[in-house]
């Protein structure tokens, strides 16, 4: 019976509606039995791996590390890290949005489950998402992945491991466009994947091992995900990254860990290649040699060290000339609380051969994430700038700002959040982002176990969650609104 009932996710398109309202309600009302008694029934199963999921339910963790204000970052991590990248790709031909979280298997269980679902744009409907991978006794979302997808449609899931304890994946969709089932193709030791598609010459990743600390390298995998030989980038006692292939160029920006430890990062440093990684040289092209090691590198971008202040990388984009443009969170201090104040987010951009340095806004916590979104000289940042109900927590209530003047001035356009019961956290921007699937977060109690909750904006400000319970197979998602 159970296999004559079972549900399953198709490439598709939506189904059409039915035209009977009763026999519809009937409908939804058996679906949600069946999908009960289906999900209850693997609960006690080894793995999850390749499941269609009955809802969008984001993964919940905290790190542990608790001071007088909380602890260092926890709550609805989802769509964690921001060195996880892309997460979501919008794709033309399909009109789709793939898109990538890290989720569980109930509200109150910590198992993560490397989620895959689309928002389909014809139709405004979500399909249930599928576990890429079932991650089994981790709740750690350091191990959540980022998505490349190649010309044939088929898509790639770099599932992060986490140091030398758990490998990194990659695995690839048995059929193009399609997410019901994949297929593993690699493993090795990788953390915070960042795959760049070159077309037929494969992939491009920029990831981070424990070699000695947090360092950076770069390695080449052909189309069908053999690897090539790795390469080091930088080593000066460790790094956090983020990238950007324009077509031709692949830039890294990364901070550095003085003495290993993460929670002094500090300073900003940039570096370009031409040739997918086999050459180096710093943003006006100087030759550079990797890997870098000395902290006073002609790749430095700004000495924050000197100055006793920390850098937390947000996101990393070009402005409408190709320039490169940072935004990123400085504070004070590593542990929540008032001592890191203030916690000021600015974007640096690389213009008329010198960077320029424009502050933004304040907000509440070093782990406060937000992305930039460059229209000609019109750029936007969405984050949890917004003081939230965790006031001390990670995130807050998600924030629209505006700059019209490419970055100089900024002002606060509209709240996607208000009054929320929970922080939301972790905005993020879709490769080749379509208006409709905007930006892309969860939401979670910051000092406690709870549910979390997916959400997407368009790009006019409205804001949809994603269903957490589905009653078939296919649901729109339901818009939220500001009280």
């Amino acid at each position: 019976m159970r296999e004559i009932l079972k549900l399953t996710i198709s490439s598709c398109k939506p189904p059409r509606r039915i035209s009977n309202p009763c026999g519809a309600a009937l409908f939804r009302f058996l679906v949600v039995v069946f999908s009960f008694q289906n999900f209850s029934s693997t609960v006690d199963s080894q793995t999850f791996g390749g499941r269609a999921m009955p809802g969008y339910r984001g993964i919940w963790f905290t790190l542990g590390q608790r001071s007088e204000y909380g602890d260092k970052y926890s709550g609805g991590l989802g769509t964690y890290t921001a060195n996880h990248l892309p997460v979501a790709i919008y794709h033309k031909s399909t009109k789709r949005t793939y898109f990538l979280y890290g989720g569980t298997t109930d509200s109150m269980a910590r198992h993560l489950l490397v989620m895959v679902s689309y928002f389909d744009h014809r139709s405004g409907m979500l399909p249930r998402p599928v576990v890429v991978m079932d991650k089994q006794g981790v709740d750690d979302p350091h191990d959540n992945a980022s998505l490349s997808i190649d010309r044939e449609g088929y898509l790639w899931v770099f599932v992060s491991g986490r140091g030398r304890v758990r490998p990194g994946k990659i695995f690839r969709s048995k059929q193009p466009h399609d997410i019901t089932g994949f297929k593993e193709m690699y493993a090795g030791e990788f953390t915070y994947p960042q795959p760049w598609y070159l077309g037929s010459e494969g992939f491009l990743l920029m990831y981070t091992r424990y070699t000695d600390g947090r360092e950076l390298y770069v390695r080449r995998f052909d189309a069908q995900g053999v690897p090539g030989p790795e390469r080091k980038l930088a080593g000066m006692g460790g790094h956090y990254q983020l990238s950007w292939f324009d077509g031709s160029r692949i830039l890294s920006v990364f901070n550095y860990h003085p003495g290993g430890d993460v929670d002094r990062r500090t300073n900003l440093y940039l570096v370009q290649s031409l040739d997918t990684g086999m050459h180096w040289t710093n943003i006006e092209g100087d030759p550079l040699v990797p890997p870098l090691r000395d902290t006073r590198s002609p790749a430095l971008v700004q000495d924050f060290a000197r100055e006793g202040k920390l850098v937390y990388l947000n996101d990393f984009t070009l402005d409408r000339k190709g320039h490169p443009l940072i935004l990123a969170v400085v504070s004070r201090h590593h542990q929540p609380g008032p001592k890191g104040d203030p916690r000021e987010w600015y974007v640096w951009q690389y213009r008329g051969g010198s960077w320029k340095e424009y502050f933004v806004c304040r907000s509440t916590h070093n782990y406060d994430m937000g992305s930039l979104y460059v229209e000609g000289r019109r750029w936007r940042i969405i984050g949890p700038t917004g003081e939230g109900p965790q006031p001390y927590g990670t995130g807050g209530e998600m924030t629209v700002w505006e700059s019209r003047d490419e970055g100089r001035h900024w002002r606060r356009r509209r709240m996607l959040t208000q009054g929320s019961v929970y922080n939301h956290t972790y905005a993020r921007r879709p490769l080749n982002v379509h208006r409709s699937f905007y930006s892309f977060w969860a939401d979670g109690n910051a000092d406690s176990l709870s549910a979390s909750h997916l959400y997407f904006s368009d790009k006019g400000g409205r804001v949809f969650q994603m269903p957490y319970l589905m009653e078939g197979v296919w649901q729109r998602p339901l818009r939220l609104k500001l009280p």
